[in-house]
């Protein structure tokens, strides 16, 4: 008997079920848009809050600390112009006419008593004023009986006054240039807190492309479940899309324009500080601090929404993360797909 040729045949391979192929992709949807919202969402808050911070202490130690500084030195500056003055035109004889002077002299200490609590130099600046508060106190022991005790004994005075400069002018060891030093380092920790750094921009760059990817994924998922699970919009899944837009748009919106504050501070402060530095012109200088302090005050108050979007945002991250694993875990869990998996 002739043996039968062999045949040649294709080997056997089981056909996928056509609903596994489309579990695959919505369970790979789901992944993507869990990971982008924790991604996106961690970034967002984290930067966003960082600012808000900032804006913080700017208004509450920044600000006010390089306005206390400027205040500080140009009171004690008026003091030291009143009292020679009066010396100089010879006023200092007549009752009350030191009036002037103790009053700038007490506003300054005043200033010193207020820059313990809100100086931003740290311990540094902590110990700046506290040699400070001891050189002007060696100072007006220098001027006011200068000014007073020996108004009859020109040599006297003249010794109190000179002793009186050199504490006060005396560079490295005076008490004006000690105080440039601690506003050269507050207003370098100014310029730090009110400006963007690479560190925080790397942060908004990480969170709005998370949620470009997020809100990619989910236009991606409506496609899919409209082509092949027969739905035409998902409520859950369009829900967080839109919300992935407004949580793309409101804090970076705020963030701009708490920004915009930090900015117009800076240069307020800046301009205080070169103000106080220069000498000229002592009453206007200080009417200058003044009237520029009470408009930053104004404008480093931060608006009502701007406040709140965090915990609007906070809000919308955990419905962003939630409403995507109810939108597609619901068509995962299906009859159907458990079947055809």
């Amino acid at each position: 008997m002739t043996p039968r040729p062999l045949r040649w045949t294709r080997p056997f391979r089981a056909r996928r079920r056509p609903g596994s192929r489309t579990r695959r992709l919505l369970e790979l949807h789901l992944a993507v848009a869990v990971l982008a919202a924790l991604v996106s969402m961690t970034a967002l808050l984290v930067s966003y809050r960082e600012v808000q911070n900032a804006a913080g202490e700017m208004r509450t130690r920044a600000a006010p600390a390089v306005q206390g500084v400027s205040s500080t030195q140009l009171a004690l500056l008026r003091a030291h112009h009143e009292a020679v003055t009066s010396v100089n035109t010879g006023i200092d004889r007549v009752v009350g006419a030191g009036a002037r002077y103790e009053a700038q002299l007490a506003a300054a200490s005043q200033g010193l008593s207020r820059l313990s609590d809100v100086q931003i130099d740290g311990a540094r600046g902590r110990g700046v004023l506290e040699t400070v508060t001891g050189v002007l106190t060696s100072y007006s022991g220098s001027i006011t009986p200068g000014t007073t005790t020996y108004v009859d004994d020109e040599l006297m005075q003249g010794q109190k006054l000179a002793e009186a400069v050199r504490q006060l002018d005396r560079p490295g060891t005076g008490v004006v240039p000690r105080l440039d030093v601690l506003q050269h380092h507050q207003m370098q920790r100014m310029s730090r807190i009110s400006t963007l750094g690479p560190l925080q921009l790397t942060g908004w760059a990480v969170a709005e492309l998370g949620l470009l990817v997020l809100a990619l994924t989910l236009v991606s998922s409506l496609w899919l479940l409209r082509s092949r699970c027969g739905r035409s919009l998902d409520a859950w899944l369009l829900a967080a899309l839109l919300l992935t837009v407004a949580l793309a748009v409101v804090p970076l919106r705020a963030t701009v324009a708490t920004q915009e504050r930090l900015d117009t501070a800076r240069e307020g402060l800046t301009a205080i500080e070169a103000r106080a530095r220069d000498h000229d012109g002592l009453a206007a200088a200080q009417s200058f601090v003044t009237r520029t302090s009470f408009d930053l005050r104004d404008r480093l108050a931060a608006e009502r929404w701007q406040s709140w979007t965090y915990y609007g945002a906070l809000g919308a991250g955990t419905l962003v993360l939630l409403l995507p694993v109810a939108g597609l875990g619901r068509r995962l869990n299906a009859d159907y797909y458990w079947r055809a998996g």
